[in-house]
């Protein structure tokens, strides 16, 4: 079986995680953990890191360092990760779904701006949604598969009307915008993901960037359970969402072949963008518009609206020994969120099933990826 996304562990990791062993720190002290944090920093073009247990724990502590409190209200796509939500309802407040741009899947920023200005009453510093009188406590764009949003027009609306802006990175490390690195484009905080099945991955783990020393500060406190000095004085409800030094070094390697990594991301994207070029049925994954996108996850969205025609494909490519996947369910049609406020959903009602997932594992050989590309098109006509 040709798998979707694995790991490449093919540097340093044995190494490191040697070193780890021998030196007796393996929680979430040691010295990879600074390392991991001052190489991810550099990644991210951001002054300051702070690595956590995961990304969704890193996008949870950001919105409780920026304050986000119980019954507010944050903006943010529903054609995401389920995680991204989640980590709103841990903070005990509400996301608010908006639809996805068609050209590059990321939050619609004139939606946005029409959200802001027509759905809202903004007055001494506080937004509020008129329908519910709930606060708008910040927003949350997401880089989709590791495609930088549109930060130009979302950050000046943030300004205008108060707001913060957490950006869910979970998939954009090694991304560029305009020419910067998407830790570097003016979020308040900006969050990363090193799931098994990132192009960098820990095993698990997240980190929490952003140039505000003090606001950084606090979210290490938050993620350290709160505490003071070296006794157990906690002066907050914090959280143990550090990373262990044993994934920090894992990190540490991972990250010393991120633009090889990256790079070949690009490449499966790119071919398979060729490769079925001249296809009627299917059309690419979207480019960035707006610099270069990391490319995270690869393959093909079908014309076809029938969501039985999706499934097909997906069987057919299993029996040849090629796994694929489907992708997020907007969080609007999924079950804890069908209740959440939600502007205008036709792009990702409608584009959601069409889309496969083909596999873009960085260790995929030249042999591996034309046999996925053979199979889907027979696989396509065998449809027709």
């Amino acid at each position: 079986m040709i798998p979707l996304a694995v790991p490449n562990l093919s540097g340093n990791e044995a190494q490191y995680l040697q070193e780890c062993i021998d030196s007796g720190f393996v929680s979430s002290v040691g010295p990879f953990v600074s390392r991991f944090e001052q190489m991810i920093a550099q990644a991210a073009g951001s002054p300051y890191a702070v690595a956590t247990a995961s990304g969704t724990a890193g996008l949870h502590v950001a919105l409780v360092a920026l304050g986000v409190k119980p019954g507010d209200l944050v903006i943010l796509p529903s054609l995401t990760f389920i995680a991204t939500a989640n980590a709103v309802s841990y903070c005990g407040a509400q996301p608010w779904l908006v639809d996805c741009d068609p050209d590059t899947w990321n939050l619609d920023c004139g939606l946005l701006e029409q959200i802001l200005t027509e759905e809202c009453d903004s007055c001494c510093g506080r937004v509020t949604q008129k329908k519910t009188g709930q606060r708008v406590a910040a927003i949350m764009p997401v880089h989709t598969l590791g495609t930088p949003a549109d930060m130009d027009r979302i950050l000046p609306l943030a300004q205008k009307f108060g707001l913060p802006v957490v950006a869910d990175a979970a998939a954009a490390l090694g991304a560029r915008y305009h020419g910067r690195n998407v830790g570097d484009l003016g979020a308040d905080l900006t969050v990363f993901s090193f799931n098994g099945n990132k192009t960098i991955t820990c095993g698990g783990g997240g980190a929490v960037v952003g140039s505000d020393k003090e606001l950084l500060q606090h979210v290490r406190h938050l993620s350290t359970t709160a505490r003071r000095g070296e006794g157990y004085d906690h002066d907050h409800i914090g959280f143990n969402y550090r990373l262990t030094n044993i994934q920090a070094a894992v990190g540490c390697a991972q990250l010393e072949r991120l633009d090889h990594l990256v790079a070949r991301k690009q490449k499966i994207r790119e071919t398979y963008r060729r490769a079925f070029h001249d296809m009627e049925a299917v059309t690419p994954f979207p480019q960035s518009l707006h610099g270069q996108s990391a490319d995270w996850f690869s393959g093909i969205v079908l014309k076809n609206p029938s969501p039985t025609v999706t499934t097909e494909l997906r069987t057919f490519l299993r029996q040849q020994g090629i796994e694929s996947k489907p992708f997020w369910k907007p969080l609007h049609l999924q079950a804890p969120y069908r209740n959440a406020p939600t502007t205008r959903q036709t792009v990702s009602e409608g584009l959601w099933f069409r889309i496969v997932v083909l596999p873009c594992s960085t260790t995929i050989t030249e042999k591996e990826l034309q046999h996925v590309v053979a199979e889907v098109r027979r696989g396509l006509q065998g449809l027709e």
